[in-house]
Order: structure tokens, then C-alpha cells, then sequence
């Protein structure tokens, strides 16, 4: 099987049109690399196998059935710890909601599992998305695949850390003054902030920002993979923008 780890989003979706992939083959892939690599980048607060596998099973169902939902289909992703998701904690990268567990998805999530994306897990952030990367929290600040001595920008810091580590093809982040798009020049990729009309909807978490200032999106490796997720609020058709990879060689 080929390597998955820095294929594109549309580069997945042909090779799955094609069953030379499958999402399930690509979803083992990814988690093996991260159980491999994020010890030294810490980007995910928490990986959701059970959750990814069972997602990546579903999906591959219907693909080999013919039915594709869009775009995302079989697509893994991870989420900025700050998006709400049912059964599965939303920290905030804060002690104060290390077990804060939601009862609903956050609409955002909704749209992304009604498109058959594959959540991988949560993802690092700067404490509630605020200020900047602490070392006093339950978990480690992220760290920047090209040198881990370096950060890879915040808030969306795990979201960029994780895109350009080849540990996901995109990520959703959230971006106020650059929080998406700082870490997608940090770390090498294409990040996009959308327009507040593009990205509103229903709140997507418990912290201050959740209402009038954030809008969240994706990162991905360049930006023609931004286009093809553009906006949730079209799933499951989604074009969605997001954290994407760049074509890069090497990384420490």
C-alpha cells in the first residue's frame, strides 16, 4: 500500500474512486504514524482510534456501495480542542476542562460527520485559545514538525503541527486575530480564515470566544485543498477551507 501520510484530500478521494485506497487502509495508516511520531510533537490532546475506525468502516461501506456523500468521504481530520463533541471531552487546553465531557456536537461537527469525515482526535491548542503556549497544563505545548526545539504558532497550534506532520490531510482550527493562519506559515501549509458569515452557526464551545470574535476553520496542505472544504454550512457537500499540507520534503 502506498504511504497516505501526505496525500491530499482530493488525492484521496480519487484513489479511494479508484479502490486503490481505502479509508480504513488510510485511517490505520495515520494512526500508526501518530502513535509513532506525536510523542515528540505532542499536537493531539487525545487520538480517537475506536471513534476513527469505526467512521473509517462506515464510510468505506458506502463508497464500495457507490454512495458518496462529498467530498470529506472517508476523509480523516482532527479537531482544535476547543470544538464541542459529543462523548468525548473538549479540554480547552485547560485544567479547568480536562473533564468536561459535551452532551451534543458542536454544528460544525454535525456537518462533518453528516459529510462521513473521520474524526482522529483533538487537537493542541493555547490555553482556551487565549495568550499563548503554556508549560504548566495537563499536557504539553505543541511542537513544530520541522524543528520540535520550535513552536508552530497558535492558537491552532496542534491543528498545524498535526497537518504538517503528515498525521492528518486537514484540520479545523479557529482563527480571531491569526490563529489559524499564523500556524499555517509556521508550519509550512495553507490555512484559511473564512468571512463570519461563511463560518457562523451554532456556538461551537464553552469558551469566550465562541459567539462574536472566532470564526473556525480548516488548514491543508495548499490551498486548492482549501477550496475543496470550503464551508461547512454546505455539508455534506462540503468545498471546505481548512489546514492543509504543502508539498514538503523534509522535517526533523
Amino acid at each position: 500500500m502506498m504511504d497516505p501520510a501526505f496525500l491530499t484530500i482530493a488525492e484521496l478521494g480519487r484513489l479511494y474512486d479508484q479502490r486503490e485506497l481505502s479509508p480504513v487502509e488510510v485511517t490505520r495508516a495515520l494512526l500508526d504514524r501518530i502513535a509513532a511520531h506525536d510523542g515528540r510533537l505532542h499536537s493531539f490532546i487525545r487520538v480517537t482510534p475506536e471513534v476513527a475506525l469505526a467512521e473509517a468502516q462506515a464510510a468505506e461501506k458506502e463508497l464500495m456501495a457507490g454512495r458518496r456523500r462529498g467530498p470529506l468521504h472517508g476523509i480523516p481530520y482532527a479537531l482544535k480542542d476547543i470544538v464541542e463533541t459529543a462523548g468525548i471531552p473538549t479540554t480547552g487546553h485547560s485544567k479547568l476542562c480536562q473533564d468536561y465531557v459535551p452532551a451534543a456536537d458542536a454544528h460544525l461537527v454535525t456537518l462533518l460527520k453528516a459529510g462521513g469525515a473521520v474524526l482522529m482526535g483533538k487537537l493542541a491548542t493555547w490555553e482556551f485559545a487565549l495568550g499563548g503556549p503554556s508549560w504548566d497544563l495537563p499536557w504539553p505545548p505543541a511542537r513544530n514538525p520541522w524543528n520540535p526545539d520550535y513552536l508552530p504558532g497558535g492558537s491552532s497550534s496542534g491543528a498545524g503541527a498535526a497537518v504538517a506532520a503528515g498525521f492528518v490531510p486537514g484540520a479545523v482550527g479557529t482563527d480571531t486575530g491569526g490563529s489559524i493562519r499564523g500556524p499555517a506559515a509556521v508550519c509550512g501549509i495553507a490555512g484559511l480564515k473564512p468571512t463570519y458569515a461563511g463560518s457562523a452557526g451554532a456556538a461551537f464551545s464553552r469558551t469566550p470566544l465562541r459567539w462574536t470574535i472566532a470564526a473556525r476553520w480548516p488548514a491543508a496542505p495548499r490551498t486548492s485543498r482549501c477550496s475543496s472544504r470550503s464551508s461547512p454550512a454546505s455539508m455534506p457537500r462540503i468545498r471546505a477551507a481548512r489546514m492543509s499540507r504543502c508539498r514538503i520534503t523534509q522535517r526533523v
